[in-house]
């Protein structure tokens, strides 16, 4: 079977574009990111009003903490009703989360389990994240890897999320097997 994540985000994200209450998206669109087995929604929010300009950032942290807690408990019966028309329509699971200035926060979303094999000189790096204290096990530090590599190869991989794409156009337009 062949996923097609790309084609599945745009309509996924549409869907979720048509499906949001309007005063969720006052700031900006739902920012949307599906992989095979969930969706995450991440909601820009303008954050609480009252942000004094010489309060500490310890203050705006709090701030942007509480107003964040509000909103979860405030939206969450309707969240959870659309995640359940999502899960149902796109058999995938939904995470929420918020984005306030360069803050994100997600709330409950999946900790998937992938296998893997790996050689003593990898286990021996995850080893070491792990007594160093950076990682709490082996699979946190792989995690943790991951995230580094995501970070730093952000341009090399979205050159690579073209490249699949057009694969797959070129695939779509080929002759019926």
């Amino acid at each position: 079977m062949t996923i097609h994540i790309h084609d599945d985000q745009a309509r996924i994200a549409a869907w979720f574009g048509g499906r949001l209450p309007a005063d969720w998206t006052t700031a900006a669109p739902a920012d949307v990111t599906v992989d095979r087995e969930e969706i995450h929604v991440i909601l820009t929010l303008d954050g609480p009003a009252d942000q004094r300009d010489d309060a500490s950032d310890a203050t705006r942290a709090e701030a942007v903490a509480g107003f964040v807690a509000g909103f979860r408990d405030r939206t969450k019966e309707a969240r959870i009703d659309i995640a359940r028309e999502a899960e149902h329509r796109f058999d995938r699971k939904v995470a929420w989360g918020v984005r306030i200035g360069d803050r994100t926060e997600l709330f409950t979303h999946l900790a998937v389990p992938v296998m893997t094999r790996l050689r003593q000189p990898e286990r021996i790096v995850l080893d070491t994240l792990v007594a160093a204290g950076v990682a709490r096990s082996r699979s946190e530090a792989l995690a943790w890897c991951v995230r580094l590599v995501g970070r730093h190869t952000e341009d090399w991989l979205a050159d690579l999320r073209r490249a699949i794409e057009d694969v797959e156009r070129v695939r779509a337009e080929g002759p019926a097997a």
